[in-house]
């Protein structure tokens, strides 16, 4: 082989190469931007308005895909998802999480679900908040048959709110 065939091989060599790391490139920013998209049908309220100007709390929350209201919020100043549950009397929070957020458990008792009882264990929240709205010493329990990324955010917070639905939107206020 010679010289000028061997630069033309290599040359070739080096443009597949490059036709491979571009493919790769592209693949993986759609697969980010369609890893956003789906998020964003799945929670539609990541990002909550807040306005300090004014004398009333309140919070719009945008349905997602599944008729569910799903809300980036915070649980002793970290971030977490809740999943808004009027049938939940409690703040239910998965074990995991609830390790992640260096919480205790406390006494265990009986929590009737929609697949029976179960033993969760109470636990006490300095704070929870979601948008504008925030709330102290929050009763919870932790839920070690829970799984997921979601915390359930029961009536132990949305008692304090009200609570208008109308559309695809639901409003607290505080």
């Amino acid at each position: 082989m010679t010289k000028p065939e061997a630069d033309i091989k290599t040359s070739s060599r080096i443009g597949q190469g490059m036709t491979y790391i571009a493919w790769l490139i592209f693949l993986a920013l759609l697969t980010f931007l369609f890893n956003n998209y789906l998020e964003q049908q799945n929670n539609p309220n990541q990002h909550i308005p807040i306005d300090h100007t004014a004398t009333i709390a309140e919070v719009r929350l945008k349905q997602n895909r599944y008729g569910h209201y799903l809300a980036n919020g915070l649980i002793n100043q970290q971030t977490v998802t809740f999943l808004l549950d009027t049938g939940a009397t409690l703040i239910s929070i998965p074990e995991a999480i609830a390790r992640k957020l260096h919480l205790k458990k406390g006494y265990p008792s009986q929590s009737r679900t929609a697949n029976g009882s179960i033993t969760v264990y109470a636990t006490q929240l300095d704070s929870v908040s979601i948008g504008a709205i925030e709330l102290h010493n929050i009763r919870a329990s932790i839920n070690p048959h829970m799984s997921g990324n979601e915390i359930l955010l029961g009536m132990s917070f949305m008692k304090h709110l009200e609570i208008t639905q109308k559309d695809n939107e639901l409003r607290l206020k505080y």
